[in-house]
């Protein structure tokens, strides 16, 4: 075995341009594998950290009438807050927040939007609720910058406000844009603005009720209660999983189109080697080496390329990739331009598995295209093979 891999190395050296070229192509495919993937990983991180600190906490009880993807549904998602709570509430790890259907009128514009309201002195998500705490005649609100952008408001502006309250009549008052926000979670910006829970609640003539309730500790054990569901934080995310997941599958084509470029001039190599050294070949038989011995030391010479490919590629992707985890990687757009959580500037997580996975896959394929071309060893004749004819 010993012999074999030292005599194998030799070979691939001997070699000289042919054995660089396909060891350069392989540690591309390392490299690109690596940082693809690497993407994938610190976008999931990030989708999750950003939507726990700005909306979802550890997880939400919702209303059982809520449903976040039908604005008609919240006439009826309020009901009173559980008294069980209430020692949560009190101490802030648990936020409750009302939702409404409102319009507001910038610039003689019309536009509809979702008003919710949250406590002003919450410190369980990131969501600047200071500014609520103001006492002027208007209603304070926050606002996030995609949401700036789409109305054409700035910080101190006043606009118009109308909201329907629960018994059906409506009703407008002035909002005054106390705080402008930046956020990676456009469920938290686009199309609404927050108020003081407590003023909503007034407006909309549901007192103690919510809609929403956000709680901090994700390992606790909570069970469903009345007129609430309870929704983990696993639950919540699964959303963002699944789309990962799906841009996953398509990475893997990706992934393998370029492996098999590069694996196909490793098998164009093996091929050709096998064609031109058929007196080596067949002097390695006639010095004793089996025909299995034959096929074992070619197929480790193929697999050699992998093992140089990822010493290579080490050279020049650590500090390249170390480079990117460090600085990150800028899209060039917001999270309301994708529709999900993502950061403008995307940070890769390179992980131990990641790494070994990939380069233990590049291995083992590269070692059975070196195989399977290798196996035409075993029909040769010696004597032939010493002629440098293959029969």
């Amino acid at each position: 075995m010993k012999l074999a891999i030292k005599l194998a190395f030799k070979n691939l050296i001997g070699a000289g341009l042919r054995t660089w070229l396909n060891i350069i192509v392989l540690s591309f495919s390392f490299v690109i594998i690596i940082a693809a993937k690497g993407i994938l990983v610190g976008w999931d991180r990030q989708a999750k950290n950003d939507m726990a600190s700005w909306e979802i906490g550890g997880g939400q009880y919702w209303n059982e009438k809520y449903d976040p993807y039908d604005p008609f549904s919240l006439e009826e998602a309020h009901s009173q807050i559980p008294s069980e709570f209430s020692t949560g509430i009190g101490n802030g790890s648990m936020v409750p927040m009302l939702i409404s259907q409102g319009t507001i009128y910038p610039e003689g514009r019309m536009l509809s939007i979702l008003i919710k309201g949250i406590d002003p002195k919450q410190k369980l998500l990131e969501l600047p609720t200071h500014y609520l705490d103001t006492a002027i005649s208007a209603i304070p609100a926050i606002i996030g910058t995609n949401m700036a952008k789409s109305s054409g408001l700035k910080k101190g502006d006043y606009v118009t406000l109308r909201w329907r309250d629960s018994k059906g009549t409506f009703d407008a008052a002035d909002i005054f844009v106390a705080g402008i926000f930046v956020t990676n979670v456009p469920t938290v910006d686009v199309g609404q603005i927050w108020i003081p829970l407590e003023r909503l609640q007034n407006m909309l003539s549901m007192p103690r009720e919510a809609t929403v309730i956000t709680f901090k500790d994700i390992n606790a054990e909570r069970k469903e209660t009345s007129d609430w569901e309870l929704m983990t934080f696993d639950t919540l995310v699964r959303e963002i999983e699944e789309m990962i997941k799906t841009k996953s599958t398509a990475q893997s084509i990706f992934y393998i189109i370029l492996l098999i470029l590069a694996l196909l001039a490793v098998f164009d190599t093996q091929v050709l080697s096998i064609f031109r050294r058929q007196k080596e070949i067949g002097t390695y038989v006639a010095l004793g080496y089996t025909k299995a011995e034959v096929v074992w030391l070619f197929t480790i010479e193929g697999a050699m390329y992998a093992i140089l490919a990822a010493v290579a590629g080490s050279i020049y992707g650590i500090p390249l990739l170390m480079w990117f985890a460090s600085n990150g990687i800028s899209l060039g757009a917001s999270s309301a331009d994708y529709g999900f959580a993502i950061a403008e500037t995307m940070y890769p997580v390179y992980s131990i598995s990641l790494i070994t996975g990939t380069t233990l896959a590049v291995l083992a394929a590269t070692t059975v295209v070196s195989y399977w071309p290798s196996r035409k060893i075993s029909k040769m004749s010696p004597t032939e093979a010493l002629r440098g004819k293959i029969q």
